[in-house]
């Protein structure tokens, strides 16, 4: 199957890389700022902890600069610039904004599909802001980013991928020219020396390009918000696991130290819960054959659900979410901090130009 899709894989790679060719040749007009502007995104479809990387920006600036966040919105029902505020709801601003924006209530969270149109309407609204990051923005060629981000996840390297739909890669493997830092996400801890000569092999990384490695640090199981259980175990056996993510495997994995079995139920990635599913993980959650059970979910799963309210199907379930955060391996996390500190200390105080 794969073999017979080629033909469509070269044609799409092809128009991709035409119109990045446009924007290469000045035919299509990039957009460039003459304050800070952070670009976070990847050469794949699927989930490479773009969110996860965009909090960590958020939690090295947010002390010591005036921090915006723009994205498109994904799968939200509405259309143009709207701000994040404690009303949102994921079909107003998407889940990942949502997300960003009740962890992080003193940084600004917008969306807008027109990321130009966005980023202007933010420094209109708050001229004090001092660097805007745009999250799943690689793609987004109508913006130059004053440093832009690439990640790829440690289990599926875009050196090893193909176009869409041979594989899962929007863009040719060139395209990662553009980036200034190609992160490597998801990897293990600890990692080898051998790992690190494996992918810098892979991945060649031009002059003016830095390879460094992340991974996810899981933090402790915390209750959903607005339950309305009266009892919540204390020891348990058994777990049922839901999530609208891309990979549910890693997950599955960390939380098989919690409990000797477990059951999941996989949604695709940034998945719109129905009264149908939630009807089905409750049924699941008491067939469990157990008094000692807990459900879990992920922090973006529960971003999707508990606003304004937890549904009804699940309020009176002993429900967890995972906390997650990026890392940076020791060797890498100076050198990635002080690069970003410094990009923006030194872009912010320019006057800005339209």
């Amino acid at each position: 199957m794969r073999f017979l899709l080629f033909p469509v894989g070269w044609l799409y790679g092809l128009v991709m890389l035409l119109r990045n060719k446009f924007y290469d040749w000045g035919i299509l007009t990039e957009t460039q700022f003459s304050f800070p502007v952070i670009s976070v995104g990847n050469l794949s479809m699927g989930g490479t902890g773009k969110t996860p990387h965009v909090e960590y920006l958020i939690r090295l600036l947010s002390n010591d600069f005036k921090v915006a966040v723009l994205s498109r919105g994904y799968r939200r029902k509405t259309r143009g610039f709207r701000l994040a505020d404690q009303h949102s709801v994921c079909d107003d601003i998407g889940d990942e904004a949502v997300q960003i924006s009740r962890k992080f209530s003193h940084v600004i969270v917008a969306v807008d599909e027109d990321r130009v149109h966005g980023i202007r309407e933010i420094k209109k609204r708050y001229p004090e802001c001092d660097v805007i990051i745009l999250d799943d923005a690689y793609q987004h060629r109508s913006v130059k980013p004053g440093l832009s981000i690439l990640l790829s996840d440690f289990h599926r390297l875009y050196p090893e991928n193909y176009i869409f739909p041979v594989g899962n890669l929007r863009e040719f493997k060139s395209g990662a020219g553009r980036a200034d830092i190609i992160i490597i996400s998801k990897t293990p801890k600890p990692l080898s020396p051998l790992t690190v000569r494996r992918i810098q092999a892979l991945v060649r990384p031009a002059l003016h390009q830095k390879l460094l490695f992340s991974y996810i640090s899981s933090g402790e199981l915390t209750l959903a918000p607005n339950l309305k259980i009266k009892k919540i175990p204390q020891h348990f056996t058994n777990i049922l696991l839901f999530a609208g993510i891309d990979n549910i495997y890693p997950l599955l994995d960390h939380v098989s130290r919690y409990a000797h079995t477990i059951e999941h139920i996989h949604y695709g990635d940034h998945h719109h819960y129905t009264g149908n599913d939630l009807n089905y993980i409750r049924k699941r959650f008491e067939d469990l054959l157990s008094k000692e059970k807990i459900l879990i979910t992920t922090e973006k799963d529960i971003a999707r659900l508990a606003y304004p309210e937890l549904p009804d199907q699940l309020s009176d379930l002993p429900l967890f979410y995972l906390p997650i955060e990026v890392k940076f391996h020791t060797e890498y996390r100076k050198s990635f901090n002080d690069q970003i500190r410094n990009y923006v200390r030194e872009n912010r105080e320019n006057k800005e130009v339209y």
